[in-house]
C-alpha cells in the first residue's frame, strides 16, 4: 500500500500560485493581484480538472486552503465537480490543532514530512493537493512529491508566492503529457525522477 502524492496546480508564467481564483482570496504581503485566473477558464479547463478529480482518491490541503474552499464547496454541491470535491476524502495538514467541520475531512497534526508520509504510507491511489503553497513547499523539501500537474496561465504577475520558492530542494522530472487550451493555457505534467542529472554542453 503507497499512496502517490500528485501536486495539482495553478501558476503564472513565472511560477506565482497565489490568490488564483478571485480578488481578496490571499492579500499576503500586500498582493493586489488576486482573480488572474478566471480570464483563461474554458471548456478545456474544465475537462482537465474534472479528469484530476476522477483520478484523485483525496484531495491534500494545508490549513489556509482548507478554509477557504470548506467555506464554498459544501454550499454549492450541484456547482460541476462540487458532489465529487465534497464526497472525496479530504486531509488537512496543520501544525496546530483544529476540529474540522468538512465532511469527510481527516486532521493531520504535526509536521508535514512526518504527516503526510505516513497518509502515504497508509493510503492507495492518488493524493492531489490544491493551493497550499506552504504545504507544498514543506513536501518539496522532503522529496514526497511524485507528481506534478500544472496549468500554467498566460500572465506574468512579478510578484507573489511560488510554486518553487528560493530553496527548493534540487529535482530531475520527466514530462510525461502536454496540452494546450483555447485559452492559452498549458497544461504540463511531470513525474519526479529524484536527483537533477548533470553534465556539459560542448
Amino acid at each position: 500500500m503507497a499512496g502517490k502524492l500528485v501536486v495539482s496546480a495553478f501558476v503564472s508564467l513565472d511560477g506565482v500560485m497565489q490568490a488564483p481564483g478571485g480578488p481578496g482570496e490571499d492579500d499576503d504581503n500586500g498582493f493586489k493581484q488576486g482573480g488572474w485566473l478566471a480570464p483563461h477558464v474554458d471548456e478545456t479547463f474544465g475537462q482537465i480538472m474534472g479528469t484530476q478529480l476522477d483520478q484523485a482518491s483525496g484531495m491534500l490541503l494545508g490549513r489556509r486552503s482548507y478554509d477557504i474552499l470548506s467555506a464554498h464547496w459544501p454550499h454549492v454541491s450541484d456547482e460541476e465537480g462540487g458532489e465529487r470535491i465534497n464526497g472525496m476524502p479530504k486531509y488537512v495538514a496543520t501544525r496546530s490543532p483544529m476540529t474540522a467541520t468538512w465532511n469527510n475531512t481527516e486532521v493531520l497534526t504535526g509536521e508535514a514530512a512526518q504527516t503526510v508520509a505516513e497518509l502515504k504510507r497508509r493510503t492507495d491511489g492518488e493524493i492531489m493537493t490544491q493551493g497550499s503553497t506552504g504545504l507544498i513547499h514543506a513536501l518539496q523539501r522532503a522529496e514526497l512529491v511524485d507528481e506534478y500537474r500544472l496549468l500554467v496561465f498566460p500572465v506574468v504577475l512579478g510578484e507573489g508566492k511560488r510554486l518553487f520558492a528560493e530553496g527548493t530542494v534540487p529535482a530531475g522530472l520527466k514530462l510525461t503529457g502536454s496540452t494546450v487550451t483555447e485559452a492559452g493555457v498549458v497544461y504540463l505534467t511531470y513525474a519526479w525522477t529524484g536527483a537533477p542529472v548533470y553534465g556539459s554542453v560542448e
